[in-house]
């Protein structure tokens, strides 16, 4: 584990925005927390009760970001109806209420959205926030949607690599491209521009594409909890195929209902763990030692009460990994 270690601090990550930079740095670990902040875990639909009071606190508590996601429809099979409000809307209030921590999207459809439409929200949103906005994309999950906009599911490989091209293409100057969502012949430009180069876009999964593509696009990856051995194979071999000379983060989002005892030993729920605050230490150490730059925790499932939760994890997990070097 110390020699993975040793090796991850010796890459370079990209330098894009603010959010970016302060939330993935090489060899270490940050910790943000999935939106809504809140114990939902006997409906599909959360309460959002005081979620910007939350995320301020989650500010002056050190949390290093929030991550909304993008949920259309309220679709039964799939449990979950996220935080409700459209993300980019919700997105130009934290923007305007906070002023350091990062602004994730973990992930928006792209194969359900223009992408003209995605790339002057986000633009917009990175400029207003003074350059915080992580979009993480996705090709989605939930087939019941793909019918509900007259979108073929089958088709959402294809259409999600062309939304990407075409997002990117909007940073530059008067750009050219010509695909499925439109043709653009250097005669229009849009505006506003991201505040960097360009926005820092997280693929989820592999988003039905290939590895080489993988490894090719992207600013990193955001990969669902594995086990230990079988997530440090796979940040690995992400990795490995990657020859640009800089390397990616890999963020992880984490179900977590946090124990009463401290100490108490990590027991399994949906996509994380109950478990006490030490062993939540002990776990994202683990992670951060395979390479894991960032855990989103998400408290859905927490039976403690939530702003105890969040002093908790502030008092007794953040100062483990918000050192400054």
């Amino acid at each position: 584990m110390l020699k993975q270690q040793s090796l991850d601090t010796q890459l370079a990550f990209p330098q894009l925005n603010a959010g970016f930079n302060h939330v993935f740095k090489p060899g270490k670990l940050s910790v943000g927390l999935v939106v809504p902040i809140e114990e939902y875990s006997y409906s599909a639909v959360p309460g959002m009760h005081q979620q910007l009071e939350k995320i301020k606190l989650a500010e002056t508590l050190e949390f290093s970001s929030v991550w909304l996601r993008d949920v259309p429809f309220n679709v039964p099979s799939f449990g979950d109806a996220g935080q409700l409000f459209d993300p980019f809307v919700y997105l130009g209030l934290l923007a305007g209420q906070t002023s350091k921590i990062a602004l994730g999207v973990a992930s928006l459809i792209l194969p359900l959205r223009h992408p003209a439409h995605v790339a002057k929200a986000a633009a917009s949103v990175d400029v207003i926030s003074g350059g915080r906005l992580i979009l993480g994309v996705a090709s989605g999950d939930r087939p019941e949607e793909y019918p509900a906009m007259n979108i073929n599911y089958q088709n959402r490989a294809k259409l999600f690599r062309e939304s990407y091209d075409y997002i990117r293409k909007m940073a530059e100057t008067a750009p050219s491209i010509e695909n499925k969502f439109g043709y653009l012949n250097k005669q229009l430009d849009m505006l506003p521009k991201p505040l960097k180069d360009r926005l820092p876009l997280l693929i989820t999964g592999a988003s039905q594409q290939s590895a080489d593509w993988l490894a090719a696009n992207g600013d990193g990856w955001i990969t669902y909890p594995k086990p230990q051995a079988h997530q440090h194979q796979f940040i690995k071999q992400l990795r490995k195929k990657n020859t640009s000379g800089l390397t990616k983060p890999v963020m992880e989002p984490l179900y977590i209902d946090i124990a009463e005892d401290p100490n108490s030993e990590p027991k399994p729920i949906h996509l994380g763990y109950r478990l006490g605050v030490n062993k939540l230490t002990q776990y994202l150490k683990a992670r951060q030692a395979i390479g894991v730059n960032h855990v989103a925790l998400n408290l859905r499932f927490n039976q403690q009460d939530i702003e105890k939760t969040l002093h908790e994890i502030a008092e007794y997990v953040l100062p483990e990994f918000n050192k400054e070097d």
